[in-house]
């Protein structure tokens, strides 16, 4: 498929975006916090892979891990470019509640939310990748380019800090 989009199959191309762009949009969308970023970075990284196809097809891998990779340098330099992360302020907006019981889910998923982005990108990726992906050990290391070893004390470091900070009710600034 990806072959034929390089010699401008247009819907070739469609196809690959249709099949991959849930997932890089969701993957960018977690590491940002932010909506606007997520959309940038999903183009960003199709744009690179018709520029940069060739090189893909080079090395032979598999293209998601690819795609996943690009979408991750690229949203490690827009965290760098803004010098830091998303504010809850510039996160998807509160549904406003009908009940207390949807009230308090909104609010623990609020604060779910900003302690993840309150973690170092290494963390994470991972925590994104396993745990709101649901991808397996192997499948986020090939996406990562690491040890499966790596992942899995990444992710057990992550979900201790994660669980710290939702335990003592810290308020994440991001």
């Amino acid at each position: 498929m990806l072959q034929l989009s390089t010699r401008g199959d247009e819907e070739a191309f469609l196809t690959l975006y249709h099949r991959h762009q849930g997932s890089i949009f969701r993957f960018a969308l977690h590491m940002s916090g932010q909506r606007e970023t997520a959309e940038e970075v999903t183009q960003e990284v199709f744009l690179a892979l018709l520029s940069e196809s060739r090189k893909y097809l080079a090395e032979r891998g598999d293209l998601q891990a690819y795609l996943i990779g690009v979408a991750r340098n690229k949203v490690r330099r827009q965290i760098r470019q803004t010098r830091g992360f998303a504010s809850l302020a510039r996160t998807e907006p509160v549904v406003e509640a009908e009940s207390f019981e949807a009230l308090s889910k909104e609010q623990e998923a609020q604060a779910l939310r900003a302690a993840i982005l309150s973690l170092p990108p290494n963390y994470r990726e991972v925590v994104v990748l396993c745990d709101l992906e649901n991808m397996d050990y192997a499948q986020a290391a090939r996406h990562l380019g690491c040890a499966i070893g790596t992942v899995r004390s990444r992710l057990h470091r992550a979900r201790m800090i994660l669980g710290s900070k939702l335990r003592n009710g810290m308020r994440c600034r991001v």
